[in-house]
């Protein structure tokens, strides 16, 4: 993974703090003679350095600051400290989140879509490497070409799946794949086809007017975490701006094992899909928050 060293100190503006230096994960600064220099050999290019900088003093060359100047709405550039946030807010923002499966037929302006996208790459990722990928589907035109796509794949996989013979083969040597498919996901996927085909009736992306699906070009050292980190961000982001959202699970898994269907909506074959969000203005309300099945908690103290 390319580590190139792009930060600049401009020595008349450092003070000689030293806050630039704490917060390196890499040591690609250190002090020399009282001011920060830089010379280390590998940089994250995550920025901390800069942000640390009390008098501007570093800059990133890695980094662009316009992707935090978004076009829907304004955000501060200060820094919010370690607990000056309303805890229970957040958590209320959060627990509000539900996954919305009824959309009206008002469209998203482009300008949203990609001030989620600013907001999904605020998120962590692994070695700050910032390999994800995001493609728009902005249109309902685009959305049905694209479930057009997940159905192929699935009618294709229900007729293998329909096939008691084949399974019973599989499974007999080893490959439980297509039996434990069958058995849990036949029936619902043959209902959203049918749904699909002879109804009209969008039962695999719920009649959303936009879809975001999010991949990883390759490199990143754990991308599928990096790819949801960003999809919490959007889902979040969504629900704040007044949209519904919701992940699909089968557009993904389609895109995953069909080249074609991830060539349909422009990914080239070299990236991996990791999630697709649903979204839409939300045609459903609720009156309080939903609960949660409770958790598996312990601690660990040998």
């Amino acid at each position: 993974m390319e580590q190139k060293v792009t930060t600049v100190i401009d020595p008349e503006k450092c003070i000689g703090c030293g806050l630039c230096v704490d917060v390196c994960p890499l040591d690609t600064i250190t002090m020399a003679d009282g001011k920060a220099a830089v010379t280390g050999e590998r940089s994250l290019s995550c920025d901390h350095c800069a942000a640390a900088c009390p008098t501007g003093a570093v800059r990133v060359g890695a980094v662009s600051d316009e992707t935090l100047s978004f076009k829907t709405f304004r955000m501060s550039r200060d820094w919010l400290p370690h607990g000056d946030f309303d805890t229970s807010g957040l958590a209320r923002l959060m627990a509000s989140r539900r996954s919305c499966r009824n959309y009206s037929d008002r469209p998203i302006d482009r300008a949203i879509l990609e001030d989620l996208v600013g907001i999904g790459i605020t998120a962590p990722s692994g070695t700050n490497c910032q390999h994800w990928t995001f493609t728009l589907l902005p249109e309902r035109r685009h959305v049905r070409a694209l479930a057009e796509e997940v159905a192929r794949f699935f009618r294709k996989v229900n007729k293998m799946a329909g096939n008691g013979l084949l399974r019973g083969l599989l499974k007999a040597v080893g490959h439980r794949a297509l039996d434990d498919y069958y058995r849990k996901y036949y029936a619902v996927v043959n209902q959203a086809l049918d749904d699909w085909e002879k109804r009209g009736r969008d039962s695999l992306l719920y009649g959303a007017p936009a879809v975001i699906v999010i991949g990883s070009k390759p490199g990143a050292s754990c991308p599928a975490e990096d790819a949801l980190l960003a999809a919490q961000n959007i889902l979040l982001g969504a629900h704040s701006m007044g949209l519904g959202t919701c992940l699909i699970g089968f557009a993904v898994e389609a895109m995953r094992r069909d080249a074609a269907v991830k060539r349909s909506v422009g990914i080239p074959d070299e990236e991996k899909v990791y999630a697709a969000i649903a979204l839409g203005w939300p045609d459903e309300k609720y009156v309080r928050v939903a609960d949660r099945k409770k958790p598996i908690i312990r601690y660990s103290e040998p």
